[in-house]
């Protein structure tokens, strides 16, 4: 990045994501300059402009008008995604959306579309791919210590209700959208080069006046007999193994989740560190194994934005990949409507 001028970057939204998630590690990305953020509430615009680093915009309008801005960071509700995205595209912006990319295939397309016509880089913010349990689980399968993984459950979930617009149906609430998006990326990796052939999903609704799931059950089954389960949960009081993959000659279990996130709510990502309590364990039926965790590194998705935007890199993240993603998400919607397996 030695040669380029910074990349101009503006943020949509000061809510968690925003604040804790994109801003900050937008300010800890060589090349990619912290310019502006967009929030409605003046409260919320007295404390970025306090940050003394970055513009306060009134609007999302307001910031994608802005001529100085190269890249904008939709970090809003998850039914303005598809909106934003595309309406920052045609005004000639790179684009990151947080996940979920958006809430149907056709948003989809539309957004693919609009960066197709722009020549502008649009992705989606994976950043779980980047947490070190899951590289570890990764490293684990991809070097042959279970054998062929047939079985593999990825779980999810915290105690209590989401609040605010993550606990409505309108907006994209509920945590299979916020959790499952990320649990599906993971398990189309672990399983990459393998079609999904069916896919059923059960879901409960048990907080009084929300209509949002408390539980979500995924089931996918793979080519050549592989299974994926996907659960999500707000009643999760005890936590199940983050990851549970089963082979033909092992088992691995995991427990916790990326130290990252509670790190750089503090501050300091760079300061996160697995509890060794929380190792995964290899299993043969006979002895365990302990298998230390590999550092996570969230600041390597905004690195390769940097380095995308700049020629540099292949975008880690491509759009078309969270495409198929959508196709499943809207299949296992089916699913649950018609209470009955989709076949893809």
């Amino acid at each position: 990045m030695a040669n380029h001028p910074p990349i101009r970057t503006a943020v949509i939204g000061y809510g968690f994501a925003g604040r804790s998630f994109h801003a900050y590690l937008v300010g800890l990305t060589p090349g990619l300059q912290l310019h502006g953020i967009a929030a409605r509430s003046p409260e919320s615009r007295d404390k970025i402009l306090e940050r003394g680093d970055c513009k306060a915009y009134e609007s999302f309008e307001q910031a994608i008008a802005d001529p100085e801005v190269d890249l904008v960071v939709v970090a809003s509700p998850n039914d303005q995604h598809a909106p934003q995205a595309i309406a920052a595209l045609r005004a000639g912006k790179h684009v990151v959306v947080d996940k979920p990319m958006c809430l149907s295939l056709a948003d989809c397309d539309a957004m693919i579309e609009a960066a197709q016509r722009s020549g502008k880089l649009l992705t989606v913010f994976h950043n779980r791919r980047w947490d070190g349990d899951f590289q570890t689980a990764k490293k684990v399968m991809d070097e042959g210590a279970l054998g062929e993984v047939k079985w593999i459950e990825l779980s999810w979930g915290r105690w209590g209700a989401y609040r605010s617009w993550r606990g409505q149906k309108a907006h994209g609430g509920g945590r299979f959208w916020d959790l499952g998006a990320h649990l599906l990326d993971q398990l189309l990796i672990f399983y990459r080069g393998y079609e999904v052939e069916t896919v059923y999903l059960r879901k409960q609704y048990d907080f009084e006046g929300a209509d949002v799931e408390s539980e979500a059950m995924c089931v996918l089954t793979f080519e050549g007999g592989r299974t994926g389960v996907l659960d999500t949960s707000s009643l999760m009081a005890v936590p199940k193994p983050r990851f549970y993959l089963r082979g033909l000659k092992a088992t691995f279990q995991k427990y916790g989740v990326d130290p990252q996130e509670k790190c750089m709510i503090e501050g300091d990502i760079d300061a996160a560190q697995e509890d060794p309590a929380l190792y995964g364990v290899i299993g043969d039926g006979q002895s365990e194994t302990r298998v230390p965790t590999l550092p996570g590194r969230w600041r390597s998705f905004y690195e390769n934005v940097a380095a995308a935007i700049a020629g540099e890199a292949e975008l880690a993240v491509k759009p078309e990949q969270v495409r198929r993603a959508l196709t499943i998400f809207e299949a296992a919607l089916r699913s649950e409507q018609e209470n009955q397996v989709v076949r893809l």
